[in-house]
């Protein structure tokens, strides 16, 4: 059986495929139409959508691929369940693509599999073996589990995963290429990874509930990102903290009313269980700064206001420092992904306010109000130096589709991975 091909072309095709058709087929494979403006990745998007529906099990890009033609087939064409093999173009970008191409495998396997398989411990370890399979000698973590994030003072973590039969875990690792312990840590990264989130006793619907293995997405990017920028020849010290836990209710769970001391002496009125992500990346983000890194990204699914304000199509950029927030939107840029930044200022952090503690993590009303998104950053502004220096914070509105579309599967996207791998090599 020969090799099911797949081609672009400028010319449209011929008038029995359909007036202005996408796609065309020969003998050994198809043909992509491309539009005669514009740069044709939405079209080569939603013909490999068309062309995945036809679980072809393998395809083979011939002809002249650019570089980005290649990744936005991949992102398409690459199914959850089942996918099809990709033998890309044996041209100047075969590296390249393919070290894109393992990341985002990885990153979406992780955020798309099932909550029972994903527990905290699980994700914890498969991000640092996967990590320090990638640079062995280079890389060494640990992780603080169960009862002794308590007596470590990470109260965030603790108390959103004691819900569970499954302990919450915070995963730190030290990516440090130089062989210099000494060496200053150039990029912290914070990865919120709720590997189910019920809501807790502000429990969400069922409908709400289905796509909530997808809440660890922001622990799958910064660790796919982290590998990919080492494929890359990342050559500076970076630490990646996993704030890892199942939101579940039970005897055991934390509830609303409860007030939270954290390690830097801020305390919290839990007025929602369902925004939990806050209260772990709190923990990461304490964490992360003491490391004295000069450039701290979190990144978290953490609001459906983020999603609201920009549908599944952006991350949403937070950040109260000009120079970085730049620098975030210039790597989105340079790497075809995208990104919008949103407001984030000082008195943000008191926007939800508490008559028992230093803030409450959320407001009491659906959502958490208007400007909900901004609200969360404000929180955790709270967390990082006074000013907001060297923070970025991402509210990842377009890591996961719940429902497919014309130009995405359903599931995991990864996007962001090539975004804020760029972001670290340009910290070197």
């Amino acid at each position: 059986m020969s090799q099911f091909t797949v081609s672009l072309a400028t010319q449209p095709a011929t008038s029995g495929w359909g007036e202005n058709a996408l796609l065309s087929f020969t003998e050994n494979g198809a043909i992509i139409h491309l539009p005669e403006s514009g740069d044709g990745l939405l079209a080569i998007q939603q013909a490999a959508r068309k062309l995945d529906g036809l679980s072809i099990p393998e395809v083979m890009l011939t002809g002249e691929w650019q570089f980005e033609h290649q990744w936005v087939f991949a992102l398409s064409f690459t199914r959850a369940r089942n996918p099809s093999k990709i033998h890309f173009c044996d041209n100047a970008d075969s590296d390249r693509i393919q070290k894109c191409y393992q990341a985002m495998l990885f990153t979406r396997k992780l955020v798309n599999d099932t909550p029972e398989e994903l527990s905290p411990e699980n994700l914890a370890s498969r991000a640092a073996e996967w990590i320090k399979s990638l640079a062995p000698d280079a890389v060494s973590y640990s992780m603080t589990t169960g009862e002794a994030l308590a007596e470590a003072g990470w109260t965030g973590i603790y108390n959103v995963g004691r819900g569970s039969e499954r302990p919450p875990v915070l995963l730190e690792l030290d990516y440090n290429p130089t062989g210099n312990d000494n060496a200053p840590v150039a990029t912290a990264l914070v990865g919120k990874g709720i590997t189910f989130d019920s809501g807790g006793y502000s429990i969400k619907s069922s409908e709400g509930m289905l796509d909530m293995k997808c809440d660890m997405g922001g622990a799958a990017t910064v660790t796919g990102a982290l590998g990919l920028a080492i494929l890359q020849g990342l050559n500076t010290r970076v630490k990646l903290f996993l704030c890892c836990a199942e939101n579940l209710i039970s005897g055991h769970a934390y509830k609303l009313g409860d007030v939270l001391t954290y390690k830097n002496g801020v305390t919290v009125e839990v007025v929602n269980t369902d925004a939990e992500g806050r209260l772990v990346l709190a923990d990461g983000l304490m964490a992360a700064s003491e490391t004295g890194a000069s450039l701290i990204l979190d990144a978290a699914t953490l609001t459906g206001a983020a999603t609201v304000a920009l549908g599944n199509d952006y991350h949403a950029v937070f950040s109260m420092d000009d120079r970085a927030r730049e620098m975030m939107l210039d790597c989105a840029k340079s790497e075809s992904e995208r990104f919008w930044p949103l407001p984030l200022e000082q008195w943000h952090k008191d926007r939800c306010p508490s008559s028992f503690a230093d803030t409450a993590n959320s407001r009491p009303q659906k959502g958490g109000g208007g400007g909900g998104a901004s609200n969360a950053a404000g929180f955790l502004a709270r967390f990082v130096d006074p000013e907001g220096k060297g923070w970025i914070h991402l509210d990842l509105a377009a890591a996961y589709h719940g429902k497919g579309s014309s130009e995405m599967p359903v599931g995991a996207s990864a996007v962001g991975i090539r975004s804020i791998a760029a972001l670290l090599k340009q910290q070197g």
